[in-house]
């Protein structure tokens, strides 16, 4: 994918993951706007490549629209939209429960997302197309019994994420998921000392995943990233159909 002119939008932009793909984007030739909730962090990264820094709360519903309204106006175009904001949970779910926290946790890792592509799909229209990545999580694809809030909101995420890139396929716009595991960014601070000689991945080692999703990316896929393994598209198991008939057309394009 080109990027040179193109106009791209990163969430979560101001440290971690999200700095290094709004790097990546930038070197590539695209202008970036730098979206997170730390005004002074994306600033300072926006001002590092010549971007643009919007500060704002994505879970909140009229933050996406209005913060992409923006950056398609800045930049006369919108092509790559990477929606990376998240956070932990930090309960159990299970035995105990705090609801402002869980609200949290599930309007960052999930309304932003449907917030997010909402907000993008018109203005990858007017482009012509283009794609639009989610940060979900290797706990998207598995279960991760030391969060079982976050495995949820990522579970989530990976299956908006199929559904909508096959919906969205045919009109020339990819939607799809990278799934990390363990990164060293600050979202593991509060259980780093379980890991101890555990590999971890870097932020760059995701950001080579996401350039891998714009160079190669099909609509839909969900890409794990492992230490020491190319990333690429998991593969999911067909689900067993009823038997004997046929499926209604409508779920045909889904799998």
């Amino acid at each position: 994918m080109d990027l040179k002119g193109k106009g791209a939008l990163v969430t979560g932009g101001a440290s971690g993951i999200g700095a290094a793909v709004v790097r990546r984007l930038s070197a590539a030739g695209a202008h970036v706007a730098v979206v997170d909730l730390n005004e002074e962090a994306a600033r300072s990264v926006a001002d590092e490549v010549g971007g643009l820094a919007l500060p704002g709360d994505v879970s909140d519903p009229d933050t996406m629209p209005m913060l992409t309204s923006v950056a398609e106006e800045r930049f006369g175009r919108l092509d790559v939209v990477f929606l990376n904001a998240g956070t932990v949970s930090g309960q159990s779910g299970m035995a105990d429960l705090d609801v402002a926290r869980y609200r949290r946790s599930v309007g960052v890792n999930v309304d932003h997302v449907v917030f997010g592509t909402c907000a993008a799909v018109p203005a990858l229209r007017r482009a012509g197309g283009g794609t639009i990545i989610a940060t979900a999580s290797l706990a998207g694809l598995m279960a991760m019994p030391l969060d079982p809030l976050y495995t949820m909101t990522k579970h989530a995420v990976v299956g908006y994420v199929r559904a909508t890139g096959a919906a969205l396929a045919d009109e020339g716009i990819r939607v799809c998921a990278v799934c990390p595991g363990f990164v060293d960014t600050p979202l593991i601070d509060y259980h780093r000392d379980q890991f101890g000689d555990f590999p971890l991945l870097s932020a760059d080692d995701v950001a080579d995943a996401v350039d891998g999703i714009l160079e190669r990316g099909n609509p839909g896929e969900a890409w794990f990233v492992q230490p020491g393994r190319e990333p690429g598209p998991y593969g999911f198991r067909g689900v067993p159909g009823p038997a004997g008939g046929t499926r209604p057309p409508a779920f045909e394009r889904t799998n």
